[in-house]
């Protein structure tokens, strides 16, 4: 059963990595890379590293993804109505 589990998680990261790249849209990339830590996290908790997974889980997964989504906010609001900056 863990073999099973192990392979599953495996293969979802795959995916999440690859739609990471995959998205237009800079908040559905940063969502799917939040989605790519937390399986990380959980990998290596399977793995029995559980402080490891407890730190991927807090910076790879929380605090990265806070720190891209307001950046993506503090971008969008510098943008100007014709695309510029400050214009």
């Amino acid at each position: 059963m863990n073999n099973y589990a192990h392979m599953a998680v495996l293969t979802i990261i795959v995916i999440a990595a690859f739609y990471a790249v995959w998205f237009r849209d800079l908040l559905s990339s940063v969502i799917s890379l939040a989605v790519f830590s937390l399986l990380l996290a959980l990998e290596y908790f399977i793995l029995q590293a559980p402080d490891v997974a407890i730190a991927e889980a807090a910076i790879g997964a929380g605090l990265s993804t806070a720190i891209y989504i307001i950046t993506l906010g503090a971008c969008k609001a510098l943008k100007g109505p014709k695309g510029g900056v400050g214009q």
